[in-house]
């Protein structure tokens, strides 16, 4: 399943339009994080037919407060990022059907305004991008989730037939735990010096690309833990 994820939306319209083209499709997981302004009168003249959804969709202050529960964080964004190809839809909807997650996937977008911040990009395990002719690049907020929720639409990634259930995927809050041990065991044993900069941050990719399941985070949060007390004895 997919979650998408609007950050900091500013046009009302826009809000209004993402709520009909995901009905249009047939998704109706999405969030709204700290939207700029809400004017659900503006927005319900745009989500003909998906006035329920627009209702209801949840507004939370924090990009993590979005995805915690996500085993996969996707950030779109028009620019690239250095050593971070991104997927264009067709790939994504590719990899969801051929290695789906074992858990919920977050597919995250930025406001009109300035897109994702760089931490946000950072903190994705993975971006996407639409192929779009170079002179405009950007598509408006709208358009964009209304290709990704035609490429991602459930009927489009065939069904497969299930095999044994595989362990369950470690999400974002458990991640996020692991990343916080990495770091205090890191600080005891003196590899910290001074300012963090993208130490931690750099290590801790190499463990979300690896898709840990909730036993192996649970195992590298308790020895972290043991190696920075016996540092801090």
């Amino acid at each position: 399943m997919v979650r998408f994820v609007l950050v900091r939306p500013r046009v009302p319209e826009n809000v209004g339009a993402a709520a009909r083209v995901l009905r249009n499709f047939g998704h109706a997981d999405w969030v709204l994080v700290d939207p700029e302004r809400l004017d659900l009168s503006a927005a319900r003249r745009m989500a003909v037919g998906a006035e329920d959804l627009l209702d209801g969709v949840p507004v939370v202050p924090r990009l993590d407060d979005a995805v915690q529960d996500c085993a996969w964080v996707v950030g779109t964004d028009s620019r690239r990022v250095r050593g971070r190809p991104p997927l264009d839809p067709e790939e994504l909807a590719g990899a969801l059907g051929e290695q789906p997650p074992r858990g919920r996937t977050a597919l995250v977008f930025g406001g009109e305004r300035d897109g994702l911040r760089a931490g946000e990009l950072a903190r994705c395990d993975a971006l996407s991008r639409i192929p779009a002719s170079s002179p405009q690049p950007s598509l408006n907020l709208a358009q964009a989730v209304a290709v990704y929720a035609f490429t991602l639409r459930p009927r489009a990634r065939p069904a497969r037939s299930a095999p044994a259930a595989p362990p369950a995927v470690a999400d974002d809050g458990e991640l996020l735990r692991v990343e916080g041990s990495l770091r205090e065991a890191l600080s005891a044993g003196g590899f910290l010096r001074g300012p963090e900069r993208h130490a931690v941050r750099d290590l801790f990719h190499t463990l979300r690309r690896s898709r840990l399941t909730r036993r192996e985070a649970r195992l590298w949060i308790a020895a972290l833990l043991r190696v920075a007390r016996r540092e801090n004895a």
